[in-house]
């Protein structure tokens, strides 16, 4: 069964991970106890091997190739990192990709429900044996991959028993003659069946039949898929390299990372130890992470964190039929809702969220940016004859000319947010104002004459 933690994880909090460690199913202590006890055994052997059981000639030879294998482990000459955090990284990826591949006959059945018609027997037997067909599809390409659903349907007839298929589709599906996996003849089924519906004015137009078979073609593709992840593994000599490389390592750390004796003087062999705790952390980390590689490159065994197939398939056989049958034209009668007569409107919170209505909606990082004065202004080349006028916002339309001013001397060297900066290029006849907003009258052009006289103030007062 998939593991999850993601309530416990839901908020960051003091020590939050540090919980997870003390799990047992799913952890990676389930699955690297054995190889850490089998590794700890045979340390412990060699150790003993060398302290008591040997004479002290055949001890200074021992110390040799311990001192030897020492130097192999400390260097680069097998590249352990190297190998295993790619090899792990290209088994997630395939891992996450035979994930988002899993056939979901959730919008194949919503598209049934729609196009489909008839409240009739006739109507309802169409809609339900075209998801039967689907989910029977689904069935046999993951009776073909998955070890959990082929113990739960060894055979066909299990099939058959469960209600997936009928005994004479059973007999149409064995008198196929193929060498090759048969999962696609459902399908197949289900596109006929959708053809002799569109015949019958059930399905009430050729576009709706384009959708229904779109949305089929979605449906097998992902079931090809699955096929093609459980046909074409991950090269098995990348495999092996990984293996070898990850168990040779710890196989001569086995002796270079014995405790000699300090007595001789050995290089950084000034302590006597008995139990290598660097080391067993090394092997739990390395040994660890090929676990994981081990674990993802097939998500459908049954380990503790393989994918649940047996109860997506109760899930999806259930849905798909909720949907096209008990739901079909299963409508509540229209009402006005709540905000029916209410223009603007809030939904209410409780008193546990409350808090966040005090926060401001986001608008963009740019919102709250503040420019000065010049940086308002429009540039025009030099050679060009510029009229500058200048504009109040709404905020600041009725506040005069001293007001104006005052706004304008307190925003010095930050934000001008009351001005609009706008430049024309009049004719060389006539050299007018022509204001910016509201008609043309004389009040405007007074007004923009008054923001002329404001700007070049402020100007000289800076």
């Amino acid at each position: 069964m998939t593991v999850s933690y993601t309530l416990e994880v839901a908020n960051v909090r003091f020590g939050g991970f540090s919980k997870l460690l003390f799990r047992w199913k799913g952890s990676i202590y389930r699955l690297l106890y054995k190889d850490l006890l089998a590794f700890c055994g045979v340390y412990l052997f060699f150790s003993l091997f060398y302290r008591f059981l040997l004479t002290p000639k055949q001890q200074d030879l021992f110390e040799r190739i311990a001192l030897y294998c020492d130097q192999f482990t400390n260097t680069n000459f097998i590249p352990v990192l190297f190998v295993l955090g790619f090899y792990v990284t290209l088994a997630f990826n395939r891992w996450w990709g035979q994930y988002t591949s899993f056939p979901l006959p959730d919008n194949l059945m919503m598209v049934v429900s729609g196009n489909v018609h008839g409240a009739d027997e006739r109507g309802r037997l169409l809609r339900r044996t075209l998801m039967r067909y689907a989910n029977l599809s689904s069935v046999l390409i993951l009776r073909s991959i998955s070890t959990r659903v082929h113990k739960r349907f060894p055979t066909l007839k299990h099939i058959v028993e469960a209600g997936f298929m009928t005994t004479q589709e059973l007999e149409k599906f064995e008198s196929l003659p193929s060498d090759f996996n048969k999962y696609w003849m459902p399908l197949t089924w289900f596109s006929n069946l959708a053809s002799r519906a569109r015949e019958e004015g059930r399905v009430r137009d050729d576009i709706a039949l384009r959708l229904l078979m779109d949305e089929l073609n979605k449906y097998r593709a992902k079931c090809s898929l699955l096929f093609h992840y459980d046909w074409i593994s991950i090269p098995l000599v990348y495999t092996q390299v990984v293996t070898i490389a990850v168990y040779s390592y710890f196989a001569f750390c086995l002796i270079g990372r014995q405790f000699l004796n300090p007595e001789k003087g050995y290089k950084n062999h000034n302590l006597d130890m008995y139990v290598p705790v660097f080391t067993l952390l090394q092997f739990f980390f390395y040994t660890g992470w090929l676990k994981v590689g081990e674990l993802i490159i097939n998500p459908f065994g049954e380990d503790d964190d393989d994918f649940e197939t047996n109860q997506l398939i109760d899930r999806n056989i259930q849905v798909s039929m909720l949907a096209v049958d008990d739901m079909y034209q299963n409508l509540a009668p229209l009402e006005k809702d709540k905000h029916w007569a209410q223009r603007h409107f809030s939904v209410p919170y409780t008193l546990s969220t409350a808090a966040e209505t005090l926060t401001p909606a986001f608008k963009g990082s740019t919102f709250d940016m503040r420019m000065s004065a010049e940086d308002l202004e429009i540039h025009q080349p030099a050679d060009t004859p510029v009229k500058k006028q200048y504009l109040p916002l709404k905020g600041f339309q009725g506040d005069g000319a001293d007001g104006f001013l005052q706004r304008a001397k307190g925003n010095r060297g930050g934000s001008l947010p009351s001005l609009v900066d706008v430049s024309s290029q009049p004719n060389e006849e006539e050299d007018v104002d022509v204001p910016l907003e509201g008609d043309v009258s004389g009040n405007n052009n007074t007004e923009l004459q008054e923001m002329l006289l404001i700007k070049v103030a402020v100007e000289n007062n800076q």
